[in-house]
Parts: C-alpha cells; structure tokens; sequence
C-alpha cells in the first residue's frame, strides 16, 4: 500500500541537498515518489510500506550525511494541541533554536580570527602601495606563523561539515554546496600549509610569500554566518503555522457527572458537554445548547466584530468569547476541527512545490558537478595560458584564487530557496487572512487565470432567503398574514419556508397550532389553523382555487429576483409575501476590482433566467449562464478551457464539486464549520468574496517574488562564476578574491530569505 508520509531531514541546507536525497531515495524499490523542499526542510515519500521503510530510507541516506527524523511511538499519537511546541517547518522549536544558537556560539566564536585576519590582508594590500606603513620582517614573520595556527581552529570548530562534504564526494561520488566550500578551503589550506612547511625548498621555484591561510579563514566564517543569519530568516517563515497553533486552548471545562472539570482538550470525547466562560477560547469545534454569548471569531472570517451565539448555532476551535458563558455540545474534537483542518491545508501547501520550482530543480541537480568541472577548467587555463605571460609562480597563484574563488562563489542555495521560502510566507499570509491555500501549484495558476466563475447562491448572494415585501389584501392586517403563513411553513423544511418562519421570530409574531398539513408537490402546502383551511404556495395552487387575481406585478417583482409566495383560504386571496437571496454588500465591488485585475467574470445559476441577469446586471456580471443544473456547470467549465481560458471556479464547495474539480483553479466559499477544504484548491474562510480579490493580489505578489528571487539567483551565479574563473581579467585586470567571494555567496541566500519575508509586509 502506498502511503504518503512527511518526514524531517537533518543535514539538508541547499538545493543539491535535496536533489541528492530525491535521487537517492528514488532507487529504493518500493518508493513511488519523493518531492524534498529546501524551504521547509522535510521530504514527503510514497511508498509500500509492505516493501519497504523509513528506516531502509536512513540507511540509504546517512552515509551522504543526511537524515530522516522518525516520530517515536509518542509522537504518533500527538494531538493538535502537542504539537503547538512544533513550528511549521517540520521541526521542533527547541531543536531549531538548540542548532541556531551552536551556530551562533561557533560563528561569534570565529568572527574575532575573521576580523584579525582580514586586517593583515589589508595591510599587506596598501602596503604595497604605501598607503599605510609597509609590514616589517618580524611583524610579517609573527603572523606568517600566527595565521596557519588561526586557519587550523577555524577548520576544528566550524569547518567540521565542509571536510566531511569533501569526504563524502570522494568516498560516495555525491557533491553539495559543503563540497564546493570544503574542497576549495581545503585546497588552499593543503597549498599554503605545503609552502610554509618547505618554504626552503620551493623558493627557487615558486612566490612563497602568497598563502591561503587568510582566504580560508574568512570564507569559512563568512559562510558559516551567512547559514546563521539563513537559519534565522528561515525560522521567521514559519511564524503563520507557529500562530496558527497557538490559537488552540490547552484545556476544556467539560460537565461529567454532573459535575464541572478541567481536563486536556485531547481528552475531549463526541458529545460531551463543555461549559466556556468570558474570554475563554472555545477548545473544539461543537454546537450551542445553551445560554448566549458573542464570540470573536476574526480567525476564522477575519472580521473584527463578534458574532451572536445562541441556542443551535455552531461554534469553532479557537475562536474567543467575549461577554456570556454558555453551554455547547461537541461534535468535532482532535484533528477533526477545522483549526486542525487549517493547520494541516497551510503546512502541507507550505512544502509543496510550485511548477515554476521545476528549471530551478533541473539546474541545481547538474548545479554542482559543473561547477567542479569550471573549477578545473579555471586552474588548468591559467597554468597553461598565464605562465609564458605571469610566469609559472604567478600563473599558479591566480590559478589557485579562481579555483577557490568558483567553488566558493557558486552556491545552489539562493537557487533552492527562491521559490519555497516565498511560498512559505505568501501561504501562510493567506492563512492569516482567512485565504487557505491548498498547495503551491493553485497559487501559481491563479496569478495566470483570466477567466473567474462564480456560483449565485452563496457566492453572489448570500444563500440564505430573506423576506423582503409584504402585501395585504382584504381585511387582514400584516401580522395576521405572517403569523398564518409562519404556522403553515413551519412544517416544510424549504429554504423559502426557513425564510418566513425566521422573520416571524425576528418580529416576535406568534404562531399556531396547525393540523391535516399537507405538502402540494410543486405548487406549496395547505394546512388548517383555527378550523380554517389555508394554502400558501405559487400561482398554481391559486389557479387550482379558481381565485382569480393581477398578475403583472408578480411578473416584476419576479424580474428582480423575487420569490412570490401567496396566502389564500378557499375563496380569497389574503396576502402576498415577497423572498429574496439578498445581493452580498461586498459582490459588487469585489466584481469592479477583479476588471481591474483585468479577470473576466462568469456567473453560473440554476436560478431563472430574469432573475439571473438583473442580479448580473446589479453586480457587473460580464456573462451569465441561467437555469442550469451541477452537470452543466461542469460542462461550461470544460467549454471555457476549450477556448483556451485559464478558468477559476468559485463556488460553495459541495454542491459545486464537480465544477471545483474541473477548472484550473477550484474555490470555496467557506462558512465557518462546514468548510469544504478537499473540494478546492483554496477556501475563503468566512463566505466573504471580497477575500476572493486578495486571493488573487495574494497569487501576483507570491510569483513576483519567487520570479524576483530566481532573476537574482540566476545573475549572481551567471555574474560571479566567470568574475570569479578570472574570465574578466584579460580586458579589465579583475580577479575576485575567495573572502568577497565567500562574502558574497553568504548573503545571496539571506537576500533571497530576506525579499520572501517582504511579502509578509504587502498590503492585499
């Protein structure tokens, strides 16, 4: 059975890191398929369990220095509320912060040698050019001995990962970024020590005076800082899963026994009733049973006011309440709150990979081994070109300081983090806006969609019928009517019937007994009240009465989108009321924003066809599609694609499935609990479609920044490869050193950490 499962990587900081993994991993029979995210550090592996396991996956991976982190037996079992200790780049907070702060002690610790050793650099640069006191003999002497001492501590406390990268390529034939630095320290260490050891004897033959020492000193520092302040940066993107966990209370007041007692929210069992007072979070997701109260549910609609609560109305898991106490039943507990349901969307959308991840993941596969191979061009070309022009001892060192230099300046880094780390942070600003994004494919497809489909019900207007006119005919007056047609209707499940029991109980008007209720299939119902027969219902059940009666009026009302409903006894006709699905507020100017965003918009109803194009009409509707039923959205949908349209469909999330499923881009409406997440690639928390606009603004400003990320990546290396291989040399005499090489490199990765964590700061 294949079963996809996420696991933590150790070991893993850059793009060939993970290419490694994926290759290695891919080999292993009963694997299906691996996708590995720099960004948030983890794997997540199909695979048959029946032939193969995590702990075969370490054994394949330890040897390259890299490994799978397997949840102990209790960690299997974590609830929702356990796991507020873990942050959503799949490892614990405690871990990471132990590993930031020994990177920390080593490169504070090595950052004095560092600065030592860039200032005898200098001296010795403007020296030569008597802009400062040239180096005496015995100064030059004292650190000419000083500095190798330096160089051998350096590779002691933090140049350990870079030997084994060098280690590990030649033992194993795998290279990563710790290969090219260690490789190309190394080799300057191994030079320099072999000069200062035989300095004697290889006098006649070779410039003693140039060592290495310095170079690698510094970039090792400086590389060691760069992972530092990229560690940091990366432990900002996860602050949206970190919060989002956060919201979860740690305890329930619950009544057993009849009595009241706080235990662990884990221990929450179906059904149990749980008391919250005032300011208290609501623990799990459940439904009112008693009292009244208003709760602050802007996690979950984003909107600041709170809501009423009272008998029969749902509540949700970390939402607060604010005024009462009152009484629910649960009825989602553990992973079955949409809390966990949010967490869990925001995480797994967090390392998925955007198509546009693709070039960047084919390049940084072959990334490496091609930089080992410049690097040798780099070192054979000045040899055999520079010694007849520099002369061998010359020709030697320049060779030796492009060898380094393209080995230290080309890092995958930049180039594996441009796009998951703006993931990271565009996904979970969505979260913090009530935007959850499935994965970031949907993301990148809703930047380029052209076409955005809407459902009317529930999207458009607001699902919920609502009595808008009253008319009363003969003697009755207006409470008379309602109170008939709210006892009539109070018997019919019918969203219509909803409608006026509601306004009935909205205007505190009584209702009666009722008795011989009996629905009149496709006309309306009748019942007796008081020993008199009513009917309410349509025209044909007033066409079966013979009651005559004006029916242009019905016919204009009808036009605007409204729903008749006629109150007769046997003989006469007593009253008329009016049912609408009211227009959103917010519709209409979500619609004006998406024309400028240059999106068409498509309106799907099963309404009427008069009913339909006034409501389009009122809102802005470019197109309108009326009368039809789920199968033919699905097919206007496929339609639209024919003709080459990008196509977003928005909809309810249940009875919209098929047509979610189909266009490019799926999303629901989701209204508190009953959120639709696997049925679309993003859900809009709370119905609100204005939510819908920063979606897309949401989309624009994520592939900005992943595009921005890789243009850089893509100029730093394309740039610093030939600067640094010595390519500019023979026109303008430039040479990059190792140490600004090094420098360099460090902070393209945090530049990159750095303009992802911008998003955080845009304004949908």
């Amino acid at each position: 059975m294949n079963t996809p499962q996420i696991f933590r990587i150790k070991g893993m900081h850059c793009a060939s890191c993970a290419s490694i993994i994926e290759r290695a991993v891919k080999k292993i029979e009963g694997v299906e398929n691996i996708s590995v995210n720099n960004g948030t550090e983890n794997a997540k592996i199909s695979f048959d369990t029946e032939k193969t396991s995590p702990e075969i996956f370490n054994q394949k991976l330890e040897p390259l220095g890299y490994s799978l982190v397997l949840p102990t037996a209790e960690e299997m079992g974590m609830t929702v509320n356990e796991h507020a200790e873990h942050l959503g780049l799949n490892q614990s907070k405690k871990e990471k912060l132990k590993e930031i702060d020994d990177m920390k002690k080593g490169v504070f610790g090595a950052l004095p040698i560092a600065v030592i050793s860039i200032f005898i650099m200098g001296w010795e640069i403007f020296g030569k050019y008597n802009l400062v006191v040239p180096m005496s003999n015995t100064m030059y002497e004292f650190f000419h001995h000083l500095l190798p001492i330096f160089a051998t501590y350096i590779f002691i406390t933090i140049g350990k990962p870079y030997l084994l990268g060098v280690y590990r390529f030649f033992r194993y034939g795998k290279a990563n970024m710790d290969t090219l630095i260690g490789l190309g320290t190394s080799v300057a260490f191994t030079y320099s020590f072999i000069v200062t050891a035989f300095e004697e004897v290889l006098k006649p033959y070779l410039s003693v005076q140039y060592n290495f020492y310095d170079v690698a000193i510094v970039v090792i520092t400086f590389i060691a800082l760069g992972k530092y302040l990229e560690a940091k940066s990366k432990l900002k993107t996860g602050d949206a899963i970190e919060k989002l966990l956060g919201l979860q209370a740690k305890t329930a007041l619950v009544i057993r026994e009849g009595k009241e007692i706080e235990i662990k929210i884990e221990e929450v069992k179906h059904g149990e009733i749980i008391i919250v007072k005032p300011g208290q979070k609501i623990p799990v997701d459940g439904v009112v049973i008693d009292g009244l109260s208003y709760v602050d549910e802007s996690m979950i609609t984003g909107e600041p006011i709170p809501v009423e609560k009272n008998i029969n109305t749902q509540v949700v898991a970390g939402t607060i309440n604010t005024t009462g106490t009152f009484n629910f039943r649960a009825t989602k507990v553990g992973a079955e709150t949409l809390l966990s349901h949010i967490i869990k969307m925001v995480e797994e959308a967090q390392g998925s990979k955007a198509p546009i991840q693709a070039l960047a993941d084919k390049i940084s596969a072959v990334f490496v081994p091609a930089v080992l191979v410049l690097s040798f061009i780099a070192l054979g070309a000045w040899l055999f070109f520079g010694t007849s022009i520099l002369g061998f001892s010359q020709a030697l060192s320049f060779g030796l300081t492009s060898f380094v230099g393209i080995l230290v300046i080309a890092c995958p880094c930049a180039l594996g983090l441009a796009t998951p780390t703006a993931i990271i942070v565009g996904v979970g600003k969505g979260a913090k806006e009530g935007i959850l994004v499935k994965d970031a494919a949907t993301l990148e497809t809703l930047h380029k969609a052209n076409v955005v489909v809407v459902d009317k019900t529930g999207t458009i207007t607001k699902g919920k019928p609502e009595l808008t006119k009253i008319e009363v005919l003969g003697n009755r007056n207006e409470k008379e009517v309602i109170s008939i047609l709210a006892t009539l209707e109070s018997k019919s499940e019918h969203p219509i019937a909803h409608a006026i029991v509601n306004y009935a109980k909205e205007k505190n008007i009584d209702t009666g007994r009722i008795s011989n209720f009996e629905i009149i299939k496709g006309k309306g119902l009748k019942g007796t009240i008081d020993d008199v027969e009513y009917f309410a219902g349509n025209l044909k059940i007033i066409s079966d009465l013979n009651i005559s009666y004006n029916t242009q009026s019905l016919e204009q009302e009808t036009k605007q989108g409204n729903t008749p409903v006629l109150l007769a006894n046997k003989n006469t006709l007593l009253g008329i009321v009016f049912v609408a699905d009211p227009i959103k507020p917010e519709a209409i100017e979500t619609v004006r924003a998406l024309h400028k965003l240059k999106k068409k918009v498509v309106m799907l109803s099963g309404d009427n066809k008069n009913t339909a194009e006034y409501i389009a009409k009122i809102v802005g509707i470019d197109k309108v599609f009326a009368e039809v039923m789920p199968e033919d959205k699905l097919n206007i949908i496929k339609d639209l694609q024919i003709k080459g349209d990008i196509v977003v469909m928005v909809g309810d999330g249940v009875n919209d499935a098929p047509a979610l499923a189909q266009a490019d881009v799926g999303i629901a409406m989701g209204t508190g609990t009953d959120v639709a997440i696997e049925s679309a690639g993003i859900t809009l928390l709370g119905g609100d479609i204005s939510k819908l606009v920063k979606a897309v603004k949401l989309s624009k400003i994520t592939l900005n920044g992943i595009k921005q990320n890789l243009f850089w990546a893509f100029i730093y290396n394309i740039v610093g490869i030939p600067l640094a291989g010595g390519a500019f040399y023979p026109v303008f005499g430039w040479l990059l050193s190792p140490v600004f090489a090094g420098f360099a490199m460090a902070m393209s990765s945090v530049s990159v950490v750095s303009n992802s964590l911008r998003i955080k700061a845009k304004k949908l």
